[in-house]
């Protein structure tokens, strides 16, 4: 395993009436950020909200290509990004605390927060799939060329941590500086991860690195 400190390349925020950062994604254009009631798209060329979406957002966002998923409690949401319309929901694992939501190989895959868990999930059913165990708390969970990643924020300290997506092995760590927690976690599909900052209302970019 490696162990190195995460280079942070740019921070958004703190975003206006933002109390906190419950999940984000991206949909190759902007980045999307569940606020509790709404979810916010935010322009990562510069700054900009061009949209916003009413909805409960107290967990995990993803997207599919097409649509949103959102964690709402004990449900997760199939959003219409463009009318911002449900189309359906699933239950989500466990009913409540879930954390991180990510889009890969044709499934969501859901974090558990203090179970330590990573669960694949059938996006039509819900259905647990089968499950990665963790041994922190799990914050956010992405997929990026083949590589698993998740965030996570326990006693005061912040890591991204790539995992071995078939065994959960940690492998890679990024040790974010004290005091920025991770509380979402997204790729942009190429050298960047973006990180939520929890109560701080932000946004961080995040260098990924490259493969070895």
């Amino acid at each position: 395993m490696t162990r190195t400190a995460a280079t942070i390349l740019r921070e958004y925020g703190p975003l206006p009436d933002v109390g906190a950062v419950h999940g984000i994604t991206y949909d190759g254009r902007n980045i999307w950020v569940a606020t509790g009631d709404q979810l916010l798209a935010l322009n990562p060329d510069n700054g900009s909200m061009p949209q916003s979406i009413d909805t409960a957002a107290n967990a995990g966002t993803t997207f599919d290509g097409q649509h949103l998923y959102q964690i709402a409690s004990g449900i997760i949401q199939k959003i219409d990004p463009a009318s911002g319309q449900v189309v359906s929901t699933i239950p989500a694992p466990d009913g409540e605390g879930n954390s991180g939501l990510a889009w890969a190989e044709g499934s969501l895959w859901v974090g558990r927060y203090a179970d330590r868990k990573i669960h694949q999930v059938d996006p039509s059913t819900g259905t647990v799939l089968r499950t990665l165990e963790s041994n922190r708390f799990v914050t956010g969970v992405t997929w990026v060329d083949g590589e698993l990643w998740h965030g996570t924020w326990e006693d005061g300290e912040s890591e991204l941590r790539r995992l071995d997506p078939q065994s959960g092995e940690v492998l890679e760590v990024l040790e974010m500086s004290a005091g920025l927690g991770v509380s979402g976690l997204e790729s942009d599909g190429d050298g960047l991860l973006f990180c939520g900052g929890g109560d701080s209302g932000t946004v961080r970019v995040v260098q990924r690195p490259k493969a070895s």
